[in-house]
């Protein structure tokens, strides 16, 4: 399986678990701090699909989101943050999903699959 996800959020410790976790699931990871460095990423390494979280400095992920679909309206999007009343905020309707930001990743996972398995 040759699927690469982007995981971007200015957290390094989280930045390591998504890394961890995910790879274990068989999955390539690539990493980027904010915003700017997820579109340069993004342009290089043609994800299949992008974790984002909202707040960053810099670029925050609602800017993120809308660059990335303004690049690739086809790219899957999972908005993962600790701050659930973005998900009523229509600017973040674009994403494909919205997880509540957790220490365990069950829920991201799961949706990850359903996502990648529904784009096939």
């Amino acid at each position: 399986m040759n699927t690469i996800i982007l995981c971007v959020d200015d957290d390094p410790n989280i930045l390591s678990i998504y890394r961890d976790e995910l790879t274990e699931e068989g999955y390539k990871v690539i990493l980027a701090k904010d915003g700017k460095e997820a579109l340069a990423v993004f342009a290089k390494e043609k994800p299949n699909l992008v974790i984002l979280d909202i707040r960053m400095p810099q670029m925050d992920g609602i800017e993120t989101l809308n660059s990335l679909l303004g690049k690739n309206r086809q790219i899957p999007v999972i908005l993962n943050t600790a701050y659930p009343q973005y998900k009523e905020n229509f600017m973040t309707w674009g994403a494909d999903a919205y997880v509540t930001k957790s220490a365990d990743l069950t829920e991201l996972k799961r949706t990850i699959r359903e996502i990648l398995a529904s784009k096939t």
